[in-house]
């Protein structure tokens, strides 16, 4: 199996109204891949986000906004290279970390997972971090094998797997495209990572879209029991 290199990784993540963050997180990017990442933003946006991504060459994909799941589903399976890499682009996850995720990949790793809360996550909201620790404890129940943070918004992928899984969520995508991996015996890696302050306002209410993320992770462990069984 051939190594890849930076020119190999597709950066991608949905955007909307975030002309804010857009930018540095967009220059953070460029900086950890010397430019050389294909970087696909898929965009719902009012405000002046897709013309700051364009202006960083990022390919932007317009689309009506029907929520972070199918943004980030788009980009993910609208990219080409055969490394891709989600994030969010509210400046809260470290893009110079996107070499160390690749290194993982050509260990032979097939998932990559930033692990916020090994270090605490001292900067996310305290409901925000108590939830994360609920979805990690539910998830680990359901499935049998332990995670310790399922909706962390950075991971690396091998493209394959992207391809290879249909993905049904919206609200508790960031879950499922770890679950689904974990059950179907993918080699996954959480990768410890820093967690910084979000810029600009954030958009999930976390009552509604906990309950929503919760609700995921329940359908998804469900089905690939029922998969693993033949049902």
């Amino acid at each position: 199996m051939r190594e890849f290199d930076l020119s190999d990784v597709s950066v991608v993540m949905g955007s909307y109204n975030e002309e804010e963050a857009i930018g540095p997180v967009l220059h953070d990017i460029e900086a950890a891949t010397d430019g050389k990442a294909e970087v696909v933003v898929v965009d719902g946006s009012s405000d002046r986000t897709p013309e700051i991504a364009r202006e960083h060459g990022a390919t932007i994909i317009e689309q009506e906004p029907r929520g972070y799941g199918h943004a980030v589903c788009k980009a993910l399976l609208s990219a080409s290279n055969p490394v891709r890499l989600t994030t969010d682009c509210d400046g809260t996850y470290p893009m110079e970390r996107i070499p160390d995720f690749l290194d993982l990949i050509n260990d032979g790793y097939d998932v990559v997972s930033g692990d916020r809360l090994y270090h605490g996550a001292e900067t996310m909201p305290a409901m925000n971090r108590l939830g994360n620790h609920a979805f990690a404890l539910l998830s680990s129940a359901l499935m049998g094998e332990h995670v310790h943070d399922v909706t962390t918004g950075m991971r690396a992928y091998r493209g394959d797997l992207i391809e290879e899984i249909t993905w049904t969520e919206n609200t508790g995508l960031s879950a499922e495209l770890l679950l689904r991996p974990v059950m179907r015996g993918y080699e996954i890696r959480e990768e410890p990572i820093a967690y910084d302050e979000r810029l600009g306002e954030t958009k999930l209410d976390p009552f509604s879209g906990g309950a929503e993320i919760g609700r995921s992770i329940v359908k998804v462990c469900l089905e690939e029991r029922r998969r693993s069984l033949g049902f």
